[in-house]
């Protein structure tokens, strides 16, 4: 018994990784699109985080998910809850597949995927029979539950164990919600829920106690996520936390109600026990058996997350304003140092690639911030701006090795070819900012030489130095814009930015060996000159390899 129930459990719990793992792959860039698609519509929202979930099999991933976004500033608070609020009805699709009872055709159907799964090369085909194979083990694993579970039944002791708990539905609720809890899955408690009711230990109002519990489980993985976070992010999760217990108390309180509900719109008598051998037969289960309990729990599940759903989606507003006094304070606008789209764990690859892609974009603005400010100390004579420079050359070098592991990190989960693509074209591009920050650092210490040993430059001098840089600066601009749109189309722009820099750093230099043939310009004055320009063609370079490897040549 215990070796069928850690077996079958673990089956379980591995089946729905590996589907959720194929899922992801298989849905590739639509994942992100769909992502994309949360706006200030909070029903699109909703819609979004059911999508994603149903996706990604994980209420918690997609929770997780949120307050990451919430963090980063990609999304606000209203729009995380209507998220949330949808990956809480995404994550019963599971348990309504469960209740179809597939466990008949689990095995053929984890063959097939093995199948296609190791014979096949086609990336789509090798992604479906990873699903299947994951499919096929939920239910094997389920079915192994089952039957180790059928031999409690022959212990009085732990019948009248399950039998006391129809007595106490707040410790069913208890029980639900700390199983979850240390699960870290709200469909392994599903899941076990329903192979006990079936097998007749507990009976269904006591399951619906437990699936109770559960939904307030589940919560505790968004409160982790939020720990280091900000204060929206925080909030985000307080709310996930909030609309569940309330959900949770209101419908405990109506629970007698909210079982015969359940049972007048699900078809089948609940309470029916197979006892006989044809209807064993018939149902293709064991005698002793309850065949329509798994789908009243499914709906059971489904419908407190519905009603949930219309009681909350609507105050939206009025849930923001509760959560922000439960955590009070101001929302943090100023930039952290680290990483600011990569808080918590990864959760999908595809998510996580376009987070990485993010907080680089980010990084590279901050290489365009520092080349403004050199600019502004050497042509205003702001020396001020300097301190500025130095202050996001720091924050460039921690993000450079922050984003590397990072994308170290996500190469190591289970990735498509286009992911690891993505992620040596990402490590590419965090070296090559990285490196345009060093020359602007480099800048910076030039200006301040000129300024300190009082050097002066002619004004046909400073007239190039300002060509160069807007060069410089309107080719940095456009690739971080490339990098945004991820678009594929820049490389012929590119090549005529880097030309131009090239052509104008030749032609100053030669203008520079022109003045001081003719003693119009210091030594001194024109090797720092001269280094200003090399500063700038080694810039234009490195931003000539970012749009390389924004369209995917490195």
């Amino acid at each position: 018994m215990i070796f069928g129930i850690m077996g079958g459990l673990g089956l379980f719990f591995f089946g729905i990784r590996t589907m959720g793992d194929g899922l992801q792959k298989y849905a590739g860039d639509r994942l992100r699109n769909f992502l994309k698609s949360i706006t200030k519509n909070r029903f699109i929202g909703a819609i979004t985080g059911l999508i994603v979930t149903a996706i990604i099999q994980s209420s918690s991933a997609t929770t997780v998910m949120t307050v990451s976004l919430v963090n980063a500033g990609l999304i606000t608070l209203a729009q995380a809850i209507g998220v949330i609020l949808g990956a809480n009805i995404g994550t019963t699709v599971t348990a309504q597949l469960i209740a179809f009872r597939i466990q008949d055709y689990c095995l053929p159907i984890l063959g097939i995927g093995v199948i296609l799964y190791l014979f096949f090369k086609k990336e789509k085909i090798v992604y479906f029979g990873q699903i299947l194979m994951g499919f096929g083990m939920l239910f094997f694993g389920l079915l192994i539950m089952s039957d180790a579970f059928v031999f409690l039944r022959e212990s009085q002791k732990v019948l009248d164990l399950f039998a006391s708990l129809d007595g106490f539905p707040l410790i069913a609720v208890f029980i639900g919600t700390v199983f979850t809890m240390i699960m870290q899955s709200s469909s392994v408690t599903v899941g076990i829920t329903m192979a006990l009711a079936t097998t007749g230990l507990i009976s269904f109002p006591t399951s619906a106690a437990i699936i109770l519990g559960d939904n307030i489980g589940t919560t505790i993985t968004a409160q982790l996520a939020s720990l280091g976070t900000n204060i929206s992010a925080r909030r985000t999760a307080w709310a996930h936390t909030m609309f569940n217990v309330i959900g949770v108390c209101y419908i405990f309180l109506l629970l007698p109600y909210y079982v015969k509900l359940i049972n007048l719109i699900t078809p089948g008598d609940v309470g029916f026990i197979i006892t006989t051998s044809a209807e064993a037969a018939r149902f293709n289960m064991n005698i002793g058996d309850a065949p329509y309990v798994a789908r009243h729990i499914a709906n059971a599940h489904s419908i407190f997350n519905i009603l949930n759903v219309i009681l909350f989606l609507p105050m939206i507003g009025g849930l923001v304003k509760v959560v922000s006094w439960i955590v009070p304070g101001e929302v943090e606008t100023e930039e952290e140092f680290h990483l600011v789209y990569l808080k918590g764990q990864i959760i999908s690859p595809v998510i996580a690639v376009e987070e990485a892609r993010n907080e680089t974009v980010r990084m590279a603005r901050f290489t365009l911030d520092m080349l403004d400010d050199d600019m502004r100390a050497l042509l205003n004579d702001d020396i001020k701006r300097l301190d500025n420079v130095r202050r996001l050359e720091g924050r460039v070098d921690v993000l450079q090795k922050e984003i590397t592991a990072y994308c170290v990190q996500i190469s190591q989960e289970s990735i498509t070819p286009e992911v690891s693509k993505d992620i040596t074209s990402l490590i590419n591009m965090v070296n090559n900012i990285e490196r345009i920050g060093d020359h602007c650092d480099n800048l910076s210490e030039l200006i301040e030489k000129k300024k300190v040993g009082k050097y002066t430059f002619s004004e046909e001098a400073t007239d190039g130095i300002r060509d160069i840089y807007h060069e410089t600066r309107h080719f940095l601009e456009f690739v971080i814009s490339g990098m945004v749109r991820q678009e594929g189309s820049i490389k012929p722009e590119a090549d005529r930015f880097e030309k131009r820099i090239n052509y104008l750093e030749d032609t100053l230099r030669q203008a520079h060996i022109d003045r001081l043939n003719a003693a119009t310009c210091s030594v001194e004055s024109g090797l720092v000159f001269i280094d200003i320009l090399t500063n700038f063609e080694k810039i234009g370079d490195h931003v000539f390899n970012v749009a390389e490897a924004v369209v995917g040549i490195k």
